[in-house]
């Protein structure tokens, strides 16, 4: 239970340990500088619940297993998030939801760029890795390690931060650890997003970085136009990843403003911001790739991440008794 001090004849609560305490917290305020609008905190459970279980749907139906350790895995980390923000919403001075909150809404993202990562690396190995300056393979470890090293550096500020509150000491130092790896995701979106519309600007003009052959036998508009067709799939895939990704690098900008503003500064302790710009963010984020979804989109492409033909291909082969050979070149493979 809260001690108290007595100041004349009105006795002033003071934060225990368990409530949390952090320098310069008003006794009389919550930790969060306001309370957690009970069915605001509901409604985004609700919609980051929906998103998940249809891409566990989804990944299911579609066999695409790499979508439950990227997108899955960042709705589930929402989920947990806004659980702890409606639980602030009944005990805002706890300090275990708050906790819970700011270490799973920090690392949500993270997971859900890795799976646009992916998707990247597929469109390019489709369209024709010659127009890109580095490999589909290399997409993937340069971006992904990106990723992880954010996601990483973040986990041990969030945890910083967490046993300095815990022991009534300033979180500052941990939420400063948080801020500068947040910067280090929102440069790898950065890099990534203009190597992306590099390679589609290559592809529309058809400026190749260097010459590929086809691994597989061009079709008579892939002949005319000198390169493969973009079909209506690939256009809808890529919308839906540019409008994900805008969104988390809309949450990401905000999140490293919220930081750099301080503990009890106005950025952090005004709810409205963290509910658009952080939740709302998020959820377009999620719901683009539900909605845009790479199993029906790029079909089995997106299960083989675009190493094996297209299956009206691998029919054509079959129905046509070796007209032509599908073969895949071993940059293909890449």
């Amino acid at each position: 239970m809260a001690s108290t001090v007595v100041s004349g004849s009105a006795p002033t609560p003071i934060p225990s340990i368990e409530a949390g305490s952090i320098p310069n917290l008003n006794p009389n305020a919550t930790l969060y500088g306001y309370v957690p609008t009970l069915w605001i905190c509901a409604l985004f459970i609700a919609l980051f619940s929906i998103s998940t279980l249809l891409h566990i749907y989804q990944a299911a139906k579609y066999r695409l297993w790499w979508l439950y350790a990227t997108i899955v895995v960042g709705g589930v980390c929402e989920i947990l998030g806004w659980s702890g923000r409606l639980w602030s919403s009944k005990e805002p001075r706890q300090l275990n939801p708050y906790l819970m909150q700011i270490c799973t809404t920090i690392l949500a993202p993270s997971w859900m760029t890795a799976a646009n990562f992916t998707i990247l690396g597929i469109i390019i190995r489709l369209l024709g890795s010659q127009y890109s300056w580095l490999s589909p393979r290399m997409y993937l470890i340069v971006f992904l390690t990106f990723d992880l090293v954010a996601l990483v550096g973040q986990a041990v500020g969030g945890a910083q931060a967490s046993l300095a509150a815990q022991s009534g000491n300033d979180p500052e130092p941990g939420g400063n650890i948080m801020k500068w790896f947040i910067v280090i995701q929102l440069i790898s979106i950065v890099l990534y997003a203009l190597c992306a519309f590099e390679f589609l600007l290559r592809y529309h003009l058809n400026k190749p970085v260097r010459s590929k052959p086809y691994a597989d036998k061009p079709s008579e508009d892939e002949e005319r136009v000198g390169h493969r067709v973009m079909d209506r799939g690939i256009q809808l895939m890529i919308v839906g990843m540019g409008i994900s990704t805008l969104f988390i690098f809309i949450r990401s900008i905000y999140r490293t403003i919220e930081l750099s503003d301080g503990w009890s500064g106005r950025i952090i302790t005004t709810q409205l911001y963290f509910n658009v710009l952080d939740g709302a963010a998020i959820v377009i984020s999620m719901y683009a790739i539900n909605i845009c979804h790479p199993g029906f989109l790029l079909r089995d492409n997106a299960r083989t991440m675009g190493k094996k033909p297209k299956p009206a291909i691998i029919e054509a082969e079959k129905g046509e008794k070796g007209e032509y050979a599908v073969n895949v070149t071993p940059n293909d493979a890449e």
